[in-house]
């Protein structure tokens, strides 16, 4: 199911849900694959309150989130209203922990990974640090996009060195919006393969970011933590646009702000 949230639809999901659902597409892409057929690529977003809010004044990427196969509740407050609105037993689903659940499930059925974003200094040691907490994770390859759009023959050898890869998971981490308008793109290009965005879950799992607190993560505290740590790139989101979720997400549970829904949310 999907619940929306100013605008954006959002899975009312779990950990177990999504490993679950991406285990059963990629055996779905397999069996299509030996006759020789094609399957749809599929999106995962993890969604924060920095992503519903960007969608409200972005109408295509809106689009993008409510179109994603799977948009889990990223962050605590999306969790909150969620439960506001009746789905009680609502839990997080973090896109950092989410990659280690997918990372253990591709570990245990063979499943190829392909690390797409991150610094280039920072790929070899997640690449590593992966391997050693799951020996038998099959990483298939990884790029570090540069901080510019890809020229259209760059992107063409971008793909075809995905393809080439053979990844039936692809981890992208070159942050909100980007990452999700990447996998808009590309889910045409990349049949049968299913792109997760995890955000800033590279750097945390590499070990150049610390991640916030467990007890600061639990209370919605952890725009705080960041803020602190990356002011200079995180000033904005967490100061002038996050601030703005609290009161329009009281409208919408009040009935004061409404927002027209599909026919079927599921």
């Amino acid at each position: 199911m999907k619940q929306v949230v100013l605008g954006v639809e959002i899975s009312t999901t779990t950990y177990a849900d999504v490993v679950a659902r991406c285990e059963q597409w990629i055996q779905e892409a397999r069996n299509i694959r030996v006759t020789g057929g094609a399957a749809p690529g599929r999106c995962v977003c993890v969604t924060s309150v920095h992503g519903i809010m960007t969608a409200r004044t972005d109408c295509g990427f809106r689009k993008i989130l409510n179109d994603a196969d799977i948009a889990t509740p990223d962050g605590m407050p999306v969790v909150w209203a969620l439960r506001s609105f009746g789905h009680r037993a609502q839990t997080r689903v973090y896109g950092p922990t989410l990659m280690l659940h997918l990372c253990a499930s591709a570990a245990e059925r063979g499943h190829n990974v392909f690390l797409y974003g991150g610094r280039p200094e920072v790929l070899p040691t997640l690449q590593a640090k992966l391997i050693a907490r799951f020996p038998s994770l099959r990483i298939v390859g990884m790029y570090s996009p540069p901080f510019r759009p890809l020229t259209p023959n760059e992107d063409l050898e971008v793909v075809r060195k995905l393809v080439d890869s053979a990844a039936d998971l692809i981890f992208v981490g070159i942050s909100t919006p980007k990452q999700e308008k990447w996998m808009s793109v590309h889910a045409r290009k990349l049949p049968g393969v299913v792109m997760i965005g995890v955000g800033a879950a590279f750097d945390f799992h590499a070990g150049r970011v610390r991640q916030a607190p467990g007890w600061m993560q639990e209370h919605g505290l952890e725009w705080l933590y960041r803020l602190l740590v990356e002011p200079r790139r995180l000033w904005r989101r967490y100061l002038l646009q996050t601030p703005l979720f609290l009161p329009l997400w009281l409208m919408q549970l009040v009935g004061l702000l409404r927002h027209p829904t599909r026919p079927a949310l599921h």
